[in-house]
């Protein structure tokens, strides 16, 4: 299987000897057009520059042309790619390149032609032009110029154009070295972050593998790259770190506090137990009541363990059924009348009909747990419930008068084994799961939770 870089460094070397070839062909097409169209006026002003200079050579006086130096300039022309006829005014020839020399004549043509043919992939063949040659406003004669057409390259123009090929070709091949040196400068750049993330994810899985209780130390990757992709990357993976090793140490909290619940229950009804049965208390209500209340205490600590374990691992069933969301708040209220009374706060409840269709004994517990909070941390004042219209239906709020909630606390309380109060006594101490499955079970109605403090006190707000 090919690596991210060397994949990385294969696509871009691809795509800019493409581009490169693909412009170098551009470029070359472009320049011969450019250079085509400028070889075909040059050959008009050369063949216009021919019959000024043969008519130049027509002497006025005895009518008639220089034939010595017409035929020395014929010559030349025929070197130069223009084959020419010059005939006077009464259509005598006065000269012709290939009466003179049709060997010349047929060799200069042979070459261009195979030049244009072969070298420029360019079909054509002679072409004639016939021009008057005048003489101070007459005709004084004739020139036919034949060249090889459309249009032809000069030897010094074929080496110009074979010069400027040569040197596309090696500014492409240049281009093309220094764009492989590039990609594989670029990938690398771009495949060692994703190289340092997948090397942190793997360490933060053997870490975190099962069994694996020893050497977990901070795993932290490099954030500050200037591509926003790899930062969020690199980000993502220390996050993932992060939450890791704090559920690693709720986890160990949850542990510490859960054996902190059943050691001191346990405690106690050993005491008592063992008390009563080397008869140093005699087996009465009183110590049975204790006894019972202990056992209690862990039965509820059990049922939410349990509970948290359904919720968490299970799909949540829904028992829907209509009923009126404030009498169900009325009844958990009436559970806790004793509590309140017994610390001396007052319990307000501003409600009015609010029809819902829901599971009854889910919200039932959802909100006995989230009161039950609110009655533990408050020790003056009031605890009010409200209900009222809300985004999606019903919200409903518990505002107390408490201690309320530190700051910093307040994003974390709903997850999995977080205890904001780590005083763990008897009167408020918990193992942090109650706020977890009111949590999951306002989510599984499509609900949402959420706590603020409200400067006296804290307020709980659940939308259903």
């Amino acid at each position: 299987m090919i690596s991210l870089q060397n994949r990385l460094a294969l696509t871009y070397a691809l795509f800019i000897s493409i581009a490169l070839g693909v412009l170098t062909l551009v470029v070359n097409r472009f320049t011969g057009i450019i250079f085509s169209d400028l070889i075909k006026e040059n050959i008009a002003e050369k063949s216009g520059e021919i019959v000024r200079s043969i008519g130049e050579q027509y002497n006025s006086m005895n009518r008639s042309f220089d034939a010595l130096t017409v035929e020395a300039m014929g010559m030349y022309f025929v070197h130069e790619g223009y084959i020419v006829t010059v005939e006077d005014e009464r259509g005598g020839i006065v000269w012709d390149a290939r009466s003179c020399d049709m060997e010349q004549c047929a060799e200069v043509i042979n070459s261009i032609a195979g030049r244009m043919e072969h070298q420029f992939r360019l079909q054509g063949s002679l072409q004639k032009q016939q021009f008057p040659l005048m003489r101070q406003g007459l005709r004084v004669g004739n020139i036919t110029i034949e060249t090889w057409g459309p249009f032809f390259y000069s030897e010094t123009e074929t080496q110009f154009l074979t010069s400027i090929n040569r040197l596309l070709i090696m500014a492409g091949i240049v281009f093309i070295l220094l764009s492989i040196v590039i990609s594989a400068l670029l990938s690398r750049t771009i495949a060692r972050p994703i190289l340092k993330a997948k090397e942190a994810a793997r360490q933060i899985a053997k870490m975190y593998a099962k069994g694996n209780n020893h050497n977990k130390h901070i795993i932290r990757i490099h954030e500050g790259y200037k591509t926003r992709e790899l930062a969020e990357l690199s980000r993502s993976i220390n996050e993932l770190a992060g939450q890791l090793e704090e559920g690693e140490r709720r986890q160990k909290q949850l542990s510490s506090d859960i054996a902190h619940e059943l050691r001191t229950p346990l405690t106690c009804l050993q005491g008592n137990i063992e008390a009563m049965i080397d008869g140093v208390w005699q087996p009465g209500r009183e110590r049975l009541i204790s006894c019972h209340e202990e056992i209690i205490r862990l039965t509820r600590l059990v049922q939410d363990l349990n509970t948290l374990t359904n919720l968490e691992w299970h799909d949540i069933i829904l028992n829907k059924t209509d009923f009126d969301l404030s009498k169900l708040l009325q009844t958990v209220a009436e559970q806790f009348k004793a509590a309140v009374h017994e610390k001396g706060i007052a319990m307000r409840l501003n409600l009015r009909p609010s029809p819902i269709s829901a599971d009854y004994d889910r919200l039932k517990q959802v909100f006995i747990n989230i009161l039950s909070n609110a009655v533990k941390y408050t020790d003056k004042g009031s605890i009010t419930i409200t209900v009222e219209r809300g985004v999606k239906n019903w919200a409903v709020s518990v505002a107390d008068t408490g201690i309320g909630i530190p700051e910093n606390e307040i994003p974390h309380i709903f997850e999995r084994l977080y205890r904001s109060d780590k005083s763990r006594n008897r009167s408020t101490g918990g193992a942090g799961i109650g706020l977890t499955i009111a949590a999951a079970i306002t989510a599984a109605h499509e609900g949402t939770i959420t706590a603020e403090n409200s400067g006296n006190g804290s307020i709980f707000r659940v939308e259903l």
